[in-house]
């Protein structure tokens, strides 16, 4: 198995590189625990990262994939225009996903973006701040049933059997966006529910429950990190893993999540 690496992380626009301080300040606990996977994904020695968000071109019936051989991190939505540095691509491996899609008849479009969108681009900001030469591939999740995001998690873990590089998985996602009366979905008692639902099966290892949550919670949540977690644990099927959440906390009134798996 070529996974050296497992790993949940949130994406708030307020640590984008040219958010203001004050803003930064009040997610201190978030910026900890994103040094702590830094230096444990560093250690970890990956030759590619995976990255799967709900922010890349989306598509209803089909997971996407990001074809493109450079890929360049992107905060133009804070504002920022700054020219990153490129990634490249892991072409093989990103093929090898692609054929493993195609033999378990899962739906997987593919498409050609140079720019990262911003659930890609603020983690690898903060966790390969010291691995220039990491490649990179990002995917995206579907409208399609839990069962289908669980499967082709599993199918993303054959593709990395057929693969030599040391491989680092991330979820990229923020839990619910409704926990306070100022959260940008204003205030539903399903956010609160919503998130401690995740923490718990998450702190309990019944990742497999995330497949049957209250559909009406889940919407009233409006979170964008449920199919995230559902293709990352599926991935991590019959994977033997410790899970350690290093931070919770929802100044914004959105909840934000980090949290490793310790691969054993």
């Amino acid at each position: 198995m070529s996974l050296v690496f497992a790993a949940i992380t949130p994406h708030p626009p307020f640590l984008a590189p040219n958010a203001p301080a004050e803003q930064k300040k009040k997610l201190k606990k978030t910026a900890s625990a994103f040094t702590i996977l830094e230096r444990e994904l560093y250690g970890s020695y990956p030759d590619t990262i995976l990255i799967v968000t709900g922010h890349v071109t989306a598509m209803a019936h089909a997971f996407v994939l990001n074809a493109s051989p450079k890929m360049q991190p992107n905060f133009s939505e804070t504002g920022d225009f700054k020219k990153y540095p490129n990634f490249q691509a892991d072409t093989r491996l990103a093929a090898n996903i692609k054929e493993a899609t195609h033999r378990a008849h899962l739906p997987l479009q593919l498409h050609h973006s140079t720019k990262l969108d911003h659930g890609s681009s603020l983690p690898l900001f903060y966790l390969a701040a010291h691995l220039p030469k990491v490649k990179v591939i990002t995917i995206g999740y579907s409208l399609l049933p839990p069962k289908d995001h669980f499967d082709f998690g599993y199918i993303l873990k054959d593709a990395l059997l057929h693969t030599t590089a040391r491989c680092a998985l991330i979820a990229s996602g923020d839990l619910s966006h409704c926990l306070t009366s100022d959260a940008p979905g204003g205030f539903s008692p399903a956010g609160k529910k919503f998130d401690e639902k995740i923490l718990e099966m998450i702190q309990s290892g019944n990742a497999t429950g995330l497949m049957g949550l209250d559909t009406k919670m889940v919407k009233g949540a409006e979170e964008c990190a449920l199919n995230s977690l559902l293709i990352f644990f599926g991935a991590l099927q019959r994977i033997k893993y410790i899970p350690r959440v290093l931070a919770y906390e929802h100044p914004f009134g959105v909840g934000y999540l980090t949290a490793e798996m310790e691969l054993q």
